[in-house]
């Protein structure tokens, strides 16, 4: 059986006193689309941070892709693709040049960088944009584009930090359109969001509350476990669960 892409083993992350991640375990597999569901605050984007090799846990332990995350951060890096909900693009510069620079940033092969930025063009759909200002894209474009440079190293596992946040609800599909794509072609995607029909595109699911994860399966054993038709209406019932038992 193939090693697990992601291994979380009671991970733990205080800042004071305040519990931001609380004894979180799971495994994620090649090539699925796990999601991290929950509302701001519920600590989805501190544990994705420890996972980029960002943050060092507290306490427990997590390894991506085989590495680490506290004892060899760099290597985490080196083999991962990370997206925030800022997307991380430089707007003084233009589409092309963005690819450009994320190519030298990630040690991309001079060899290969034109083909790969011809790749990521093709992906975001922005071939006929390539020379226009990045401050000038639209959100949708943007996002799109922002993928394509974070993937431009092709790392096996890729992180994506509540990556449609703020951005229109067609743009949001045709996003996840790229993220099944990547999946199919083997990657690892870890995506948060908070978007309750998002949840339908993962594979499956951790439902995170108060930095705790307090449900985990995919869509449909969730909604069958809690009886419920949608997966707002399990996230509800799963949070007046807790609130019942605090």
């Amino acid at each position: 059986m193939p090693e697990p892409a992601v291994v979380i083993d009671s991970l733990v992350k205080r800042f004071g006193d305040f519990v931001a991640v609380d004894h979180v375990s799971l495994e994620v597999a090649r090539g699925e689309i796990f999601g991290f569901l929950g509302p701001n605050g519920a600590g989805k984007s501190t544990a994705i941070r420890i996972l980029c090799g960002l943050l060092a846990p507290t306490e427990g332990r997590a390894v991506v892709n085989g590495f680490d995350v506290a004892r060899d951060p760099e290597s985490v890096k080196q083999n991962i693709g990370y997206m925030s909900q800022k997307f991380s693009l430089y707007n003084d510069l233009t589409v092309e040049e963005n690819i450009e620079f994320f190519s030298g940033v990630y040690g991309v092969p001079r060899a290969e960088r034109e083909a790969r930025k011809q790749n990521a063009l093709r992906m975001a759909g922005l071939e006929e944009k390539h020379d226009t200002m990045t401050r000038l894209l639209a959100g949708g474009w943007k996002q799109r584009l922002a993928l394509g440079c974070a993937i431009l190293h092709q790392p096996p596992v890729v992180f994506l930090d509540e990556p449609t946040s703020g951005v229109d609800p067609i743009a949001r599909r045709l996003f996840w359109d790229l993220i099944r794509e990547l999946a199919a072609a083997g990657r690892t995607v870890f995506v948060t969001t908070h978007y309750m029909d998002e949840a339908e595109y993962c594979h499956r699911l951790a439902l995170m509350y108060r930095g705790k994860v307090i449900a985990l399966g995919s869509p449909g054993e969730l909604k069958r476990a809690a009886g419920q038709a949608t997966m707002e209406e399990v996230f509800v019932s799963m949070i007046e669960r807790e609130e019942a038992q605090a």
